[in-house]
């Protein structure tokens, strides 16, 4: 956690799921219930990603 309840770091790279697809078409996966937009990525895909922008709510990240 960064202190401010996020379980994501920017810069950070972490394992994740892609487990559904956004409104816009980006992947969406999950750290501890928080949620992270890949663009270009399959539900059903597991891959590496790197956070690239963290928000209050949500972060997003790019395949490694």
């Amino acid at each position: 956690m960064d202190g401010i309840g996020r379980p994501v770091e920017e810069g950070r790279e972490y394992e994740v799921t892609i487990d559904a697809k956004g409104a816009k078409g980006d992947g969406i996966a999950h750290v501890e219930g928080f949620v992270i937009f890949i663009p270009n990525v399959d539900v059903g895909e597991k891959i590496k990603v790197k956070i690239t922008m963290v928000k209050r709510t949500f972060a997003i990240g790019e395949r490694v």
